[in-house]
Parts: structure tokens; sequence; C-alpha cells
């Protein structure tokens, strides 16, 4: 297994730059799945990307339940290295492992049975998108369960410091489904043009791929963290820990895709090239946040061993770095979806339409990159402490906001569709502006590292 990184000790820009590079990267592979896809899907025209498009806020949504034990094994494992408990480490692991894989059996169940009303929910219009949606929403729904798992295996091998092995083999999923999807979309060396189907398949069959490559290199875990039973001798106190911590962002993650949902909704009413503008553009601007996400579980994973281990002031320093780094990041992002968004929009469609909208598209949002980096990264910072309710509760609300502001702004009469561009702009803006607000009062009320109790040890009540 790849060594970990110490992240208690040395040079903290050298040891947040050796875990970040990997963990950037394997949030650009995780994006590229959803790209590539994009990018062959979109060869046989709008309609089939709106397919692909809308049944993809599910496997989307899933991700809110994900969260529970990602985020809450991520920061525990963490924290629980920086404090030096093996035992401790060994059952997050464990609790985050089972927690997914009962939430993954029940979600699959409820797409696969409610298959039709949720496709049926965007009110699409058209039956040929809608039975292709409904396609390709079912082959996904077999495939739930590795979708759930390879996300918290990453994110527990980056609590430990360890974040080249899941790069790695995330590369080899990528590549699987670069291999598989023009094979299986366009139907090449004999097998059948399978359209949105193949990529349905394609995506399935790349994460159970990275699944495997998992399994097989816990088994050669070199440091005993994986030295566990599944639901053998279920721990409810680590079950409630991890809720704990990992149900707030949980939350922001499933109410932020209902929130798209109810604004996909809006755009829809605006025909299928307004939804293959969101798709693709999201998709596009995706690069600027997938990054940030990338430095902002680093700095978590940093914090959270750094905060275990009671090193105060490598958190802080830490922090800083990473804020100096999403600056320079938001601010290239601007510049290049602002003035040239209409190169960009034109790799993944070619209709005129398309690209005079998705150009618009990613222009508006654009200028709220440099905000949006500073969010994440705040947000990051917080999870590393534990402290998760605060950037959801500030997240949810304003990010809640987008639906009633882009219903009032939407109308023809005022900005039409480009009025639900400019809501997500502007609360994407106010977020950061008052994420970072709220990290430095709390630092300077001292309200940061207020977790250890008299004896100087973390509290792990729940």
């Amino acid at each position: 297994m790849e060594k970990r990184i110490d992240l208690t000790n040395g040079k903290i820009l050298d040891k947040l730059i050796k875990l970040a590079l990997p963990i950037m990267g394997t949030s650009f592979i995780q994006m590229a799945y959803n790209m590539i896809d994009m990018i062959w899907v979109g060869k046989a025209g709008s309609s089939a990307v709106a397919a692909v498009g809308t049944a993809g806020f599910f496997p989307w949504l899933a991700m809110a339940f994900v969260m529970i034990s990602k985020i809450g094994g991520e920061v525990k494992v963490a924290q629980s290295i920086g404090e030096g408990n093996l035992d401790k480490t060994r059952s997050y692991i464990k609790s985050a492992i089972e927690i997914n894989i009962i939430l993954s059996t029940l979600y699959t169940l409820f797409l696969i049975v409610f298959n039709k009303g949720l496709i049926g929910f965007f009110r699409l219009g058209d039956i040929k998108v809608i039975d292709m949606s409904r396609t390709y929403l079912y082959i996904v729904s077999l495939g739930m369960i590795f979708y759930f798992i390879n996300p918290v295996f990453t994110a527990i091998f980056n609590g430990m410091g360890n974040s080249k092995t899941p790069f790695k083999i995330n590369a080899v999923g990528l590549i699987t489904n670069i291999i598989l999807d023009p094979i299986l979309i366009l139907g090449l060396f004999g097998f059948p043009k399978l359209g949105v189907a193949g990529a349905a398949i394609a995506t399935v069959v790349a994460q159970i791929v990275v699944t495997s490559l998992f399994i097989y290199r816990i088994k050669k875990d070199d440091y005993g963290y994986f030295k566990i039973k599944l639901f053998r001798n279920i721990e409810i106190t680590y079950y409630k820990i991890l809720y704990k911590v990992g149900l707030p962002v949980a939350l922001q993650s499933g109410l932020f895709t209902g929130f798209s949902m109810l604004l996909g909704v809006v755009v829809a009413s605006f025909g299928p090239v307004a939804v293959a503008v969101q798709k693709v553009g999201s998709q596009i601007e995706s690069i600027s946040w997938m990054t940030a996400e990338g430095l902002s579980s680093s700095l978590s994973s940093f914090i959270g061993q750094n905060y275990g281990a009671k090193k105060f002031d490598r958190v802080n320093k830490g922090f800083k770095l990473t804020l100096i780094l999403a600056i320079i990041l938001g601010f290239i992002n601007t510049l290049i979806l602002v003035f040239l968004g209409k190169q960009v929009f034109t790799i993944f469609i070619q209709e005129e339409m398309a690209i005079k909208e998705g150009t618009i598209y990613l222009k508006i949002l654009g200028y709220s990159q440099l905000f949006m980096c500073i969010e994440i990264i705040t947000s990051g910072a917080f999870k590393g402490l534990g402290k998760t309710s605060i950037p959801s509760i500030i997240s949810i609300i304003f990010t809640g906001l987008r639906v009633p502001t882009a219903y009032l702004i939407s109308n023809p009469r005022l900005l039409g569709l480009t009025g639900v561009w400019w809501s997500i702009t502007i609360s994407s803006i106010i977020k950061g502006i008052l994420m970072l607000g709220v990290f430095i009062f709390m630092k300077r009320k001292k309200k940061l590292y207020d977790d250890y109790n008299t004896k100087g040890e973390l509290s792990h009540q729940y």
C-alpha cells in the first residue's frame, strides 16, 4: 500500500501540496466521468444530452446519502490518526463502510421502484427523451452500490494521509470509461449502438473496476487500519458519531440537489436546448469547483490530523496557505469562463443556438468563481474541525434562495433564461463572503477549538 503522509509534522505547504495534488487529480477524474459521457452523448444531439442530464440528477442526489459516511469517515479517521488511536480508527472505518452499504441498498431499491415517477417529475414533454432518461436511470441504479462505496474508500484513504492510492485506482476507472464510452454509445468494433444506455453501462462497469481495485489494495493493508469484520459487533456509538458529523453535509448535498432539480424544472420550461446548456455548462464549470473541492478535501484531512494532535498553529497556517491557493484558482477560472467560454463550450456541442446560450451561461457563472472557491475551502476547514453544521446551514439557506429568485427574475418580461444563471452567481458570491466572515469571527472569539474537554482530550460526544 502507498505510504501515508504524516500531516502533523514537517513543512506545511509541502505536506498540503503532496496530499492535495492526488486528491485534485481524483476530483478531476470524477468530473471527467461525466464530461466524457457528455462529449460522446453530445454527438447524438441535445435530446440525448438532456436525457442523460435529467437522469443524472439521481446519482447526484445519491451523494447526499454517501456524505454521511464519507465526511464522517474522512474527518474522524483523520482526527483519530492524529490522536494515535488505532482501535478508534478501525471502528470509524468499519462503521463508515457499514453505513454506506446499508444506505446504498435502500437507495437502489428506491430508484428501481419509482423510476417512472422520478423521471416524470421533470415534465420533459418529449417521449423519446423520457424513455432514454428512464433507461439510463435504471441501468445506473443497478450499479449504485459501487457508486456509493468508491467515494467512501477514497475519503478513508485521504483521511489517513494516503491520497495517491485512490488517485491511481480512480484513474484506472476513468481509462475504463474512456475506452467503453465510444464503443458502447456509438457501436464500434461490432458492438451494437446503445446510445445513452451505452453511457450508463460504461459508467457502471468503470465503477465496478474501481471497487475491485480498492478491495485488492485493502487486502494489502500494511498499517492494520482495515483489520475489521463488517457487520459483526456493530458499534452503534460510532454510527451516531459519524451520523452527527456527516448529517449536516448530507442534508446540504441532498437539498442542493433538490434545489437544482427545481431549477431544472424552470430551465426545462425553456426547451431541450436550455436543458442541454445547463448540463454541459455545469460540467465545464465543475472544473473550477472540483479543483477547489480537491484542495478542500486535502485541507480537511490536514486540519483533522493536526486538530487531533492539538497542533492548532499548524491548523491556522494550513488554512491561510490553502485559502491563498483558492483565491488564485478562482481568479484564473473567472478569466477562462468569462473570456474563453465560447471556445470551451464548442468542444461539447456544435449546435449554434446551444453554443450561443452556453457562452452566456459560462460568462455569468464566471463572475462567481472566486467567491465559490473561497466558500469551498472555508467549508473544508470547518469540516476538518468537525464543525460541519456551520457551513451546511449557510449553504442550505442561500442555495435555497436560488429557487424563488430564479422563478421571479426568469420571467420572460425580465431576464428570461439568464435569470436562472444570475440567481446561481449571486448566491455563490454571498456564500463565499459570509462563510469566510463567520470563520474569521469564530477564530477571533476562540470558538474554533472548543471541542476538547478539561483533560485536553478530543470530545466525541454525540
